[in-house]
């Protein structure tokens, strides 16, 4: 079991020491267990079993309940059932890879305008750590409000592979964003990461780890640095996605869920390629997705999505993973 969120924990010692830290700009104890997510599975009784054995990606985590990248989001999201965990990741001026979704820190970073706006590659992880990433959250959903998450820190992709580990009970699902950085370092820094964490292997051999990015560049090239690597080619909003082309080095495609249809399920499972389509919320829309057998989806809402696949049995062959 992952850790429980209760407001008690917010008089915890840890936590205090925590919010020091990063008001300091030092790195919090990754080990801290999260507090205060809100709808969390009753510990008591466990997730309802699944009737349609899709995969669950928590888009960014459970970011329809908590502040997206923090690990605040991933812990719920586990705590909900989700398969994979989502990690948007970008280096910093030191080359450090943090899990942050925009190029730039001004839509969920608060603090110091010198350290906490412009672009996420300028500023260095220290600066970063003075930064407040949950915030933002709090004025933007009033109505998801939570203390606890004032404060929240950036986290770094090692800190996630440390807090939850190569263990059987979770998988990350990894986008490589674009950059200016050229010649491989984000690719290269991330399989060297894999392999420093032991996750390696259980990404070869049962996809423990998908590496996604919409630039075939990237993903040719970490390709290239390691071809056992199974890579899904992002599509943007309005593009067709090429199936075909990808299936030469991809294990997936990951197409919007604008542009899904009953045809291109079928031309992407006739290649041997696994379909997650991105990103759906509502839970009619959730139920329209599954039962076109796609393998899996990205939702802000994993919660949402295990319901509707406890609830409904829609007939489908068994996903491709």
């Amino acid at each position: 079991m992952r850790h429980l969120c209760c407001p008690a924990l917010l008089r915890s010692p840890v936590v205090v020491l925590n919010l020091f830290l990063v008001a300091c700009g030092t790195s919090p104890l990754p080990s801290n267990p999260v507090t205060d997510a809100p709808d969390e599975p009753d510990p008591v009784n466990p997730l309802p079993a699944l009737r349609t054995d899709q995969v669950i990606v928590a888009h960014r985590g459970a970011s329809g309940h908590a502040p997206e990248h923090t690990l605040m989001a991933y812990d719920l999201a586990l705590e909900m059932g989700a398969e994979y965990i989502e990690q948007d990741v970008l280096p910093t001026a030191d080359g450090v890879l943090v899990c942050i979704h925009d190029d730039t820190l001004d839509r969920t970073a608060r603090g110091p305008e010198e350290n906490c706006t412009g672009r996420v590659g300028d500023k260095t992880l220290e600066q970063l750590r003075t930064c407040d990433f949950g915030s933002w959250f709090n004025e933007a959903y009033p109505d998801r409000a939570r203390d606890a998450y004032v404060g929240l820190p950036i986290p770094t992709l090692e800190e996630v592979f440390q807090r939850y580990g190569n263990g059987p009970d979770v998988r990350y699902y990894i986008e490589i964003k674009p950059n200016t950085r050229l010649g491989g370092s984000v690719e290269q820094t991330l399989l060297d990461l894999l392999h420093e964490y032991d996750l390696h292997a259980g990404a070869v051999e049962h996809r423990q780890v998908l590496v996604q990015s919409f630039i075939p560049t990237s993903l040719l090239t970490m390709r290239a640095l390691d071809p056992d690597i199974p890579l899904i080619q992002l599509y943007a909003v309005g593009a067709t996605a090429t199936a075909a082309l990808a299936s030469n080095y991809a294990f997936g495609i990951g197409p919007s869920s604008s542009e899904v249809s009953p045809a291109l399920v079928e031309l992407a499972h006739s290649l041997g390629m696994a379909i997650h389509p991105y990103t759906i919320n509502g839970e009619d829309d959730l139920a329209a997705m599954a039962a076109m057998c796609v393998d899996g989806l990205f939702t802000n809402f994993p919660d949402r999505y295990r319901a509707v696949l406890s609830q409904t049995d829609y007939g489908c062959p068994a996903p491709i993973r």
